[in-house]
Order: structure tokens, then sequence, then C-alpha cells
């Protein structure tokens, strides 16, 4: 073990050091960068734009325009900004009256627009209620498939669980997931058309979780108690879990069809403590 130097002892009368503080930013405050003359480029394109007539920017703000489309006409607004809604209340905060907008006249793009926007949906349920929605919309515009809206949809499990969710809105999507992300394809046809075979699909998706829910209130009976039952009763009918990759892939019918016949002679007798505990996966979010 190193033997410890000796303290050097500070001579009488001499200061002790100090610490030299860390730096600190101090930044700007916000009245300073309102006070803040703009960009030469701005000014320039502020006298334009006056020279011109225009209002917009005579409050001496400079923002880039929205993005608008058409609302349908039931709706209570003339149109919908799927793009720019922040800053479009930054100038009502402002009081504004006007402000720069492109209309575009094509209601579908609203909705790839949406679909690059950067403030997804954080949960499943959520994303699924997105998808579902824009959807219903989509189909009325046109006769487009869904394959032609990979883009805004993501994966056809979105559109099957948004329907689950819409019926039952404490449903366990999370249990599904996994499965629908494998089985679940875009359904050829226009989106009217797909839309009646989704609501098929759905229908299916909860006949099955009734019958495992049932399964887990016996699970519960004996004293088995986690927030992964539901996912844990789904993986043991799971008919892909442990199919071999070499082998042809399953259907959504296939599948929810052997799963509804594993869910009926499941017997929540024959699991064991041992095995709850190994499992895992999504939480039951209806419970």
């Amino acid at each position: 073990m190193a033997e410890k130097k000796p303290r050097k002892l500070r001579a009488a009368g001499t200061t002790r050091k100090r610490r030299k503080p860390a730096g600190v930013s101090t930044g700007l405050a916000a009245a300073e960068l309102l006070a803040a003359a703009p960009p030469g480029e701005v000014a320039e394109l502020h006298r334009a734009i006056e020279d011109d007539g225009g209002k917009v920017l005579k409050l001496g703000r400079f923002l880039d325009p929205i993005i608008a489309v058409r609302a349908p006409q039931e709706a209570p607004a003339r149109y919908w900004t799927p793009n720019g809604h922040h800053r479009l209340s930054a100038m009502k905060t402002l009081g504004a009256k006007s402000i720069t907008a492109i209309v575009v006249p094509e209601g579908a793009v609203a909705y790839q627009i949406l679909a690059l926007n950067t403030e997804k949906a954080h949960n499943l349920r959520e994303k699924a209620l997105e998808v579902i929605r824009m959807y219903k919309e989509l189909a009325r515009l046109d006769s487009a498939t869904e394959e032609s809206y990979a883009l805004e949809f993501e994966e056809p499990a979105f559109i099957t669980l948004g329907l689950c969710y819409e019926e039952r809105p404490r449903f366990s999507g999370g249990a599904y997931h996994p499965v629908l992300k494998r089985v679940d394809q875009f359904i050829k046809g226009s989106l009217r058309a797909a839309l009646e075979a989704r609501q098929a699909r759905a229908k299916t998706v909860l006949a099955l979780d009734d019958l495992v829910v049932q399964k887990v209130e016996a699970l519960k009976a004996r004293g088995l108690t986690s927030p992964y039952l539901k996912s844990f009763v789904v993986a043991r009918i799971n008919p892909i879990r442990f199919r071999p990759k070499e082998a042809a892939p399953l259907s959504f019918d296939e599948s929810f069809e052997r799963m509804t016949k594993a869910a009926a002679k499941l017997n929540p007798d024959t699991i064991a403590i041992d095995d709850l505990a190994r499992s895992g996966g999504a939480l039951d979010e209806g419970d």
C-alpha cells in the first residue's frame, strides 16, 4: 500500500487559494431576442411584401407559410392545417388577422404530411386509432387501395387494431400486435371495399380475445397474478411462435383459426407458476 504524503502546512499570514468558479452560460433573455434586429435577408423580404401591400409581416415577425387543405363541407372549419398549427397559434396569440398559407387542393395530401410528422403517437393504442381515423377519412376521398397509402398506415396491423380499439377501448392490443404484424397484410381493392374485410378481421380478433379473457380469469382464480397474463396466454396459442422459417407463411385467417381452436383447448389447470414466471411480453392494457 502506498505511503500517504504528509499535508503541507500553509505559512502564517498567507491566504488560502480559492477555486475558480465554473463558467455559467448566460444566454439571451426573451426580451433581448425580441428586440434584436432580424437578419438582412428577412428585413428585405419584409420591405418587399409591405411594398406589395402585404399585411402578414407588418407585425415584425417572419413565419414560414403553413399548409392548409379544404375541410369537408360538413366540417365546422373551412380549412384544416396538417402542418403549421403551432405557427398558426403563435400568430393568433400575437393578434394576427391573417397568415400566409399554401393551400393544397388534394385532401389526401394532408395525411401524407401527417405521416412525415415527427410528433408520432407514443403508444400502440393512439397510433392504431390515428390510423383507422385516417383510413376512414381517406376512404371517403377516393378509390385508392390500402397499399397505396402504405406510408401513411405504416403497417396493416394498425388498421385492424384501430377497429378493435374503437369497439373496445380497453382492448389489450399489445398482446396481439406481434402476431398481427406477421400475418396481417394489406387488402386488395378500394379502401371502401376493404373496410368491410377489416371490420370482419377485427371481429375475429375480438372473438378470440373473449376466449383469452376467460382463460385469464381462470388463471386468476387459481391465484396466478401478473400484468402479463393475457400476453402469456396469447403466446401459448400463437401458431407462428415456433414455426420453422422454411415453412410457408400463415395467412390471417389460418393463424386466427388455429389460435381460436388452441384457446378453446387450453386448460388453465396445466399451467404452473414457473411457466408464468419465465414469460414476458406486453403489459395487459385492459387490466
